[in-house]
Order: C-alpha cells, then structure tokens, then sequence
C-alpha cells in the first residue's frame, strides 16, 4: 500500500534559507517525474511561487505550482491545506512527486501530522521533511542569544522572561527533519562549515544526515526518495512549546513577526540598489527583503532577494502581457523592530533615488 502512494517532500527552513533556490534545481533534474509544488510565504506578495512559475521547466508547469497566501501553512492545515491535497488527488492526471515548500516561519510539526488525516493518510505519504539551513547565517550567530548579555539584563531584572523566536523556530524546524541541507556553504570557510555542522547535528534528532550544498544545488535523488513515511514519527519530534507545554494542542503564532509590501517605481541601477538597501537593513534589523522591479530597457523581470546583509538581484524572465511593472518588495521582521512607517519612507526613497539614476 505505501508503494501506492503519492510519496511528499516537505521542504522548510528559515527566511531566505534557499527553499525556493533548491526546489528550482530539484525540478531542473526531475528525470521524468511530474512534480506539483504548493507554496505557502509569509506575507502578501508571492514573490517564491511567482520565481518557481517562471521556470518554464517541464516536470512543473505553471498549473502545477500552487499557492498558499492566506497564511503560514501550519496554522491554516484544516483551511487551506487539507482542501487543497483533496483537489490535487482528485485530478485525472496525478502528480509523481508533491513538493511542499513552507514559510520560513512555519512549524513543520502540524503540517506533517495533518498527512494522518485519513482522507489523506490513504492516498498520500511523507517522503521526507527537508530542513534548509543558512550555514553563513548560523555561523554568524543570528539564530543564537548572547549568554553574556542575558545574564546580565536578568541580573539588573529578575521580572525577565526571555525568549528567543528565531532560535526557538530553529530549533524546531531542525528536529522535525529527515534532511538537513547545510546550504550556502561557499559563504563560510571549511574549519566554519565543520563548526556549524557540528552545531546543527547536536540539536537534530540521531541518525539524521546533515549535508552541505552551494547555491542549493543537489543531486535530486539526495533529497527525493528518502521513504521516511514521516507522518508516523512526528508524534516523537515535538516543537518548543509541545515540550514546555505538554497536553497542549498547537498554540504557534506569528505575533512575533510582521511582514508588509512596499511599492514604488521601476529602477535604473540594480547594482546602485544593493549599498542603499543595506543600509536600510542593517538600520532596522529586517529579516528579510525580498521582491520583483523594472528596469527601464529590459524586458525581463528583476528579482531581488536579502537575507541579512547579503543581497542578489537578477533578471528570471520576461514581463507577461498585463503584469504589473514597476518594484514590489516584501518585508519581514520582528514585530517589536519593525517601524513600518520609518522603513517604507526610507525604501520609497531608495527607489525614487535609484530610478534618478
């Protein structure tokens, strides 16, 4: 019977981890298999399931991909995901593979028990969770406190509760995986990569591999095939809060963090763009910055993505007939750091500045 499965690949990990990036590669060395993709992004505008559209690769046409925008996927599995995996199977010509890539705040924990719903327990099975990680990120500390610093703001405070919700979704993301993806791996040196491979394996469940990749880049048959039938072990890979809070059910949410979409005009020098928009980031401490422009002589779309300080823009493809031109990007940050007012000026002013050339 589990032969007869759809077998699904959850691929998660935190913003601008390199989800989409590895996805694009999978599907670019499918070898005959029809894959179909459902997205789900934290924020409003689709700026993942309009990249993996625009691949124009065969074994994922624009049909196949789906989007999930009315929030994170492991808080909408009864609205949204559920209904959505019904009309995917209900279809005359079935996918070979489902791929799933989550938001970058999602908990994987929910999503996969929701494949024991029996509706979809008989038709569908958990191939693998795939856990993405930004090695150059971990290596620099952003999903670690300082101890130092901790302890000295409760020393001065003893009313402290801290709690970390980067670390925390890290940790979770990480112990729900059957894969774990070291990707990024060039941006950090070897002695690094050994360090922050080490650190990740110590907070993973045993026996899990943990590989590294450049530029997501993987062969598919690494992360495709792992038969792990998932949905029968997340009972033993509990989250943060089904830890601290045993017997209750799923309390996520994403007060913690605050997404919103900035328009402005089209653009005149991308490579200009990268110094003005790290300054703007390191300014307020976003997340994550990520979206589509025009430029002005080009017929293609310009695709613009931040982690951090670390920012890439290229063109993908060719502006549709009727598509809106001009910049859209999405941000993403801690809701207590977030000015939105302050950052929407400044990066308004960043497009206007640019577009002058």
């Amino acid at each position: 019977m589990l032969g007869q499965k759809i077998p699904t690949t959850v691929v998660t990990g935190f913003l601008g981890a390199g989800k989409t990036t590895l996805i694009r590669h999978m599907l670019g060395e499918a070898k005959g298999r029809r894959i179909a993709l459902i997205i789900n992004e934290f924020g409003d505008l689709g700026v993942d399931g309009g990249i993996l559209k625009g691949c124009g690769l065969e074994a994922c046409t624009e049909d196949d991909v789906i989007e999930l925008t009315n929030g994170c996927i492991c808080c909408t599995v009864a609205d949204d995901f559920i209904p959505t995996m019904t009309k995917l199977l209900a279809r005359e010509e079935r996918p070979d593979h489902i791929v799933i890539e989550t938001s970058g705040l999602a908990l994987p924990q929910p999503l996969v028990a929701a494949f024991n719903w029996p509706e979809i327990k008989a038709e569908v099975t958990v191939d693998g969770v795939v856990t993405v990680i930004d090695a150059a990120a971990v290596a620099e500390g952003r999903f670690a406190d300082d101890e130092e610093k901790i302890a000295a703001e409760r020393a001065a405070d003893a009313s402290i509760d801290h709690d970390n919700p980067l670390e925390e979704l890290f940790e979770d993301q990480i112990r729900a995986a059957d894969l774990i993806v070291l990707n990024k791996a060039d941006l950090i040196d070897g002695t690094t990569l050994e360090r922050v491979t080490e650190e990740v394996a110590q907070a993973s469940l045993p026996a899990v591999k943990v590989v590294a990749a450049r530029g997501g880049v993987l062969p598919i048959d690494v992360l495709l095939g792992l038969n792990s039938a998932t949905e029968d072990l997340i009972a033993d890979r509990k989250s943060h809060h089904e830890m601290e809070h045993e017997g209750e059910g799923h309390a996520h949410d994403h007060d913690e963090f605050e997404s919103f979409v900035v328009s402005g005009g089209p653009l005149a020098d991308p490579d200009g763009l990268k110094n003005a928009l790290k300054a703007v980031i390191e300014r307020h401490d976003i997340l994550r910055l990520k979206g589509f422009a025009e430029v002005p002589g080009k017929a293609m779309r310009l695709v613009i993505q931040a982690v951090g300080q670390r920012i890439e823009t290229y063109f993908d493809r060719p502006f549709t007939p009727g598509e809106a031109r001009g910049t859209r990007l999405v941000v993403i940050g801690l809701h207590d750091g977030l000015d939105e007012t302050a950052i929407e000026k400044e990066l308004l002013a960043v497009i206007a500045g640019n577009a002058e050339g």
